[in-house]
């Protein structure tokens, strides 16, 4: 049985071509669709849209690697504060990372993605996938796959665990408990690490649908590579080889909210974050300033990234978006999109913060194709409202 996708919510006068655009993505969607869009500019909400069955309006969904800028906002705080120096060894703060020629790794070099440890031999349980602490045990161990430094790749499902167990070094606190105390909490946001238990009906589980034909034509011609550097980054080596389409379906995922890939959030809760981070909300000043927002944003490692075999651009724990994503956007735009479909992101000279979820993995997976068709009609709306 099919139905109409309606779009439903608001935009602010001189933004109504972003709704039409919403609408022209839907008519090329199967009738299953589920997602949302919404955009602030200099701390206004500007767009909110979604579409789907009853109830999509208050709908949480997995947003994967998106979940990476709500971890490295975190560590960004830290080093505003002064608690950690990016160019410090991470082995100051976690002596055990020194172990197979680690000791020399800064903590800037982890967060761009050059420290080597994109995942283990043998790779990861799924209960290990689920929990920072017993990733970051293995990392600590784990001989680099590469002389750290020297290259770069993406740490698909690590980062966040690495990172944040410098974050527990420092502090004391998980990044998931400094998460929800300095940023979460304080504004509200339907952005959670670790989805509390009277949340759970609100979360849109993965859709197990099948490719369409161009799709499983596209998965066809990717060869099994249990070994590859990919694949080791991604866990496919493992004994039981991760499912990335239904990793939000865990429950012991969205409950523990591991700090690489296990946020839950809405599309205002992704956009929310990045405007409090970079322009702030309801004429409340900014979590960052503009200066650690800069050093944030400098892109870091740019060109062929070994795991994901492709060219590619990062900042300090961020996706540098408008080097590598989108280009017309200003530079030093921080953000990270997820392999599932979402986008989200900050453009500190424009003013804009945009989030983008749905329900539907994205085959093969990364932000969906049609974020790019999204942000550029906020972006020109945005550039024609001044």
């Amino acid at each position: 049985m099919t139905r109409e996708i309606r779009v439903q919510g608001k935009v602010a006068e001189g933004y109504e071509a972003v709704r039409e655009e919403f609408a022209a993505v839907l008519a090329g969607e199967r009738p299953e669709y589920e997602g949302r869009l919404t955009a602030y500019v200099r701390g206004r909400e500007v767009v909110d849209l979604w579409a789907g069955p009853e109830g999509t309006e208050d709908g949480l969904f997995g947003v994967y690697s998106s979940t990476k800028g709500a971890a490295h906002l975190v560590v960004a705080l830290l080093v505003q504060d002064g608690v950690l120096d990016l160019d410090r060894a991470v082995a100051h703060y976690w002596p055990e990372f020194a172990a197979e020629g680690k000791g020399a790794v800064t903590l800037r070099e982890l967060l761009a993605h050059r420290a080597g440890i994109v995942g283990a031999d043998s790779g990861f349980t799924p209960e290990e996938v689920a929990d920072d602490r017993a990733i970051a045990a293995r990392m600590a161990a784990q001989r680099p796959f590469w002389r750290p430094g020297t290259a770069f790749g993406y740490h698909a499902l690590t980062v966040g665990a690495l990172s944040g167990e410098v974050v527990l070094r420092a502090t004391g606190q998980t990044l998931q408990e400094v998460y929800e105390e300095r940023v979460r909490a304080p504004y509200g946001l339907d952005f959670f690490l670790g989805l509390p238990e009277e949340h759970e009906k609100r979360f849109r589980p993965v859709q197990p649908m099948a490719p369409t034909p161009e799709e499983a034509a596209l998965l066809a011609s990717l060869p099994p590579q249990p070994h590859s550097l990919g694949s080791i980054a991604f866990n496919r080596n493992a004994a039981e080889p991760t499912d990335l389409e239904a990793l939000p379906n865990s429950r012991l995922v969205r409950a523990k909210g591991p700090a690489s890939v296990g946020g839950v959030a809405s599309a205002r809760g992704l956009a929310g974050m990045y405007a409090a981070a970079v322009t702030g909300v309801d004429g409340r000043e900014a979590l960052l300033k503009a200066s650690t927002v800069a050093e944030f944003g400098q892109v870091q490692s740019v060109g062929h990234d070994l795991a994901l075999r492709a060219h590619k651009a990062y900042g300090v724990g961020f996706q540098a978006t408008s080097e590598a994503v989108h280009p017309y956007l200003g530079a030093g735009t921080i953000g990270h999109s997820g392999i599932g479909g979402s986008q989200a992101f900050a453009d500190p000279r424009g003013g804009l913060a945009y989030g983008y979820t749905r329900r539907r993995y994205a085959f093969p997976g990364g932000p969906a194709a049609e974020n790019e068709r999204l942000v550029r009609a906020v972006h020109e709306a945005a550039l024609a409202a001044g």
